[in-house]
C-alpha cells in the first residue's frame, strides 16, 4: 500500500515583497542581458546568471522604491475598480444570455 503524501499549499500574494525583489532581481538581469543576444546552449546562460550574481554581490546596493505608497495604493485602487466594472459587465451579459434561453 502507498504511503499517503501529505502536501500544504502556502498563499503567497503576489504583492510580497520578497517575491517583488525576485522578480525585479530577474527583470534587471534580463534587461542587461537581452543587450548582448542569445544564449545557445543552458550551460551558457547558466553561466551568465552565475556572473551577474557575483557582479551584483560585488558591490550590494538595496533596491530604492521610486513611487510613494499613495501612488502605489492609487494604482491598487484603480486596478480593483476596473475589476469590479469589467465583473459587473460580465453579470449583465450573462443574464442576458440567460433570459434568451
Amino acid at each position: 500500500m502507498p504511503a499517503i503524501q501529505r502536501r500544504h499549499v502556502h498563499f503567497t500574494p503576489t504583492g510580497a515583497s520578497w517575491l517583488n525583489q525576485v522578480a525585479r532581481f530577474f527583470a534587471a538581469l534580463t534587461e542587461k542581458q537581452r543587450r548582448r543576444g542569445g544564449h545557445r546552449a543552458t550551460r551558457e546562460l547558466e553561466q551568465v546568471i552565475r556572473d551577474h550574481i557575483d557582479t551584483v554581490n560585488a558591490n550590494p546596493r538595496p533596491f530604492r522604491w521610486t513611487r510613494s505608497a499613495d501612488n502605489i495604493l492609487a494604482t491598487v485602487k484603480r486596478f480593483c475598480l476596473r475589476t469590479l466594472d469589467t465583473a459587473e459587465r460580465q453579470k449583465k451579459i450573462s443574464k442576458t444570455s440567460e433570459s434568451r434561453h
